[in-house]
């Protein structure tokens, strides 16, 4: 992994000034490695743990549900994402509309990965009327705060949702890349999955333009990633850039988001009759 961090440290010098995500040198180079974390796969410590087992869902037929990234609380500071809740409860109440199951945010929850910021995330989280599911970003690991934090509050960095007819797959890439063990469970994982697929993670696989810091750094992983989802994934379901990606690969979508923290930016995601719509929303 050593070569990983080398690149991101060169790369990260090279455009920080082009970078959206506001990095902090020392907190980064002072985050943890995705194969420490990839071993607390089977930790969902925060879905089981809460009011509901959010560790369980089914989803059968139509559904919609939102995802949302790049939250980047603060100080005890959501910039807005409390008023989530009444969103979903106001659309869950209207007859006409297919239900929010769901929501996932892709990780940037937290500026530093603090215990009073992850606490608030937590807090708002529990009151929604759907699980929320946390994915893991760069912020959200700074200067050590996997072990001490985000382990003990959250739990799994890499984890599998199993949803009746959906399946929900939570990718570790908050240090740029997946690893090799990461990725040779998701190929053996995905060979399972039922119905329709989703994957949600941090680091886009692809953006225009200068500044590759904003996406997986090493072109194999990028490469052998699109190949395990070709054909056995509907929509992979990005953050960081803090801009909005469309590509296409493998009947595979490829959607990186804009960011909530400066824009209240979430996304509704419907599948209806197994097609899959997305709208832009605002808070």
């Amino acid at each position: 992994m050593v070569k990983h961090f080398l690149k991101l440290f060169i790369l990260t010098l090279c455009i920080l000034g082009l970078s959206g995500c506001n990095l902090d040198l020392i907190g980064l180079f002072t985050s943890s490695d995705v194969d420490e974390r990839f071993k607390e796969k089977d930790n969902l410590t925060f879905l089981v743990n809460s009011t509901r087992d959010w560790s369980s869902l089914s989803l059968e037929n139509d559904f919609s549900f939102i995802v949302l990234t790049d939250t980047h609380i603060e100080d005890g500071e959501t910039f807005g994402l409390e008023n989530l809740a009444g969103v979903i409860t106001a659309f869950n109440a209207d007859t006409e509309n297919i239900k929010i199951e769901f929501a996932v945010v892709l990780g940037d929850i937290t500026q530093y990965g603090s215990a009073q910021d992850i606490n608030k995330f937590i807090e708002v989280a529990e009151q929604l009327t759907v699980p929320c599911y946390p994915v893991i970003g760069n912020h959200d690991v700074y200067f050590g705060n996997w072990s001490s934090v985000w382990r003990k509050k959250i739990g799994s960095a890499t984890y599998r949702i199993n949803a009746g007819s959906t399946t929900l797959f939570m990718l570790d890439s908050a240090n740029s890349f997946f690893g090799k063990e990461q990725l040779n469970w998701l190929e053996r994982e995905i060979k399972t999955a039922a119905g329709k697929v989703f994957v949600f993670t941090h680091s886009p696989l692809f953006v225009t333009g200068p500044a590759g810091m904003q996406q997986i750094t090493d072109t194999k992983e990028r490469a052998r990633i699109v190949s395990i989802l070709k054909d056995k994934c509907d929509i992979m379901f990005m953050g960081h850039s803090h801009k909005y990606y469309y590509n296409e690969a493998g009947n595979v979508k490829y959607i990186a988001l804009e960011d909530f923290i400066d824009m209240n930016v979430y996304y509704l995601v419907t599948v209806k009759s197994g097609e899959i719509v997305y709208l832009r929303k605002t808070l």
